[in-house]
């Protein structure tokens, strides 16, 4: 089994789309900043499953796989938002203020870390997982081209 976090893609709803929607039509934001994770790009997700499959016979158990580094939501945005102006997308958001779990509040409680070691899954198999901030380019590319940030 593989256990993932925080996925995002340039398609579906999912937290880079969310804020770069945001982004566009809000100047100040306030993003949580005490809950820490690690961003996982789909596309990532999707190479390594298929780079595993022909030597995964045998292996049991279950193998996190999440990009590193870990993050918080709010450091999340802020390289979302820094990115996005890097590839010449234009932004209204001004301002992304901190915020606790506590100022927002959701029906789900989440963690306040959910950071996967991945020691496992990368010894097992042999791979490196590449940074998240090398898939977030990507997909920021993707949707800036596409413009689909429903």
């Amino acid at each position: 089994a593989l256990r993932t976090s925080w996925v995002f893609s340039a398609h579906g709803h999912n937290f880079v789309k969310t804020m770069l929607r945001l982004g566009t039509e809000r100047e100040e934001l306030g993003i949580v900043a005490d809950q820490i994770g690690r961003p996982t790009a789909a596309a990532e997700l999707a190479r390594l499953i298929l780079a595993i499959l022909p030597g995964a016979e045998g292996k049991w158990g279950t193998y996190h796989l999440a990009q590193p580094d870990a993050v918080s939501w709010h450091g999340f945005a802020e390289a979302i938002f820094a990115e996005a102006r890097k590839q010449g997308m234009s932004l209204k958001v001004r301002q992304v203020r901190p915020i606790t779990t506590d100022e927002y509040p959701t029906p789900a409680k989440r963690p306040k870390n959910s950071v996967l070691d991945c020691a496992k899954f990368e010894t097992t198999f042999g791979l490196l997982i590449k940074p998240w901030r090398e898939s977030l380019k990507d997909v920021i590319r993707e949707l800036s081209v596409d413009g689909d940030l429903g």
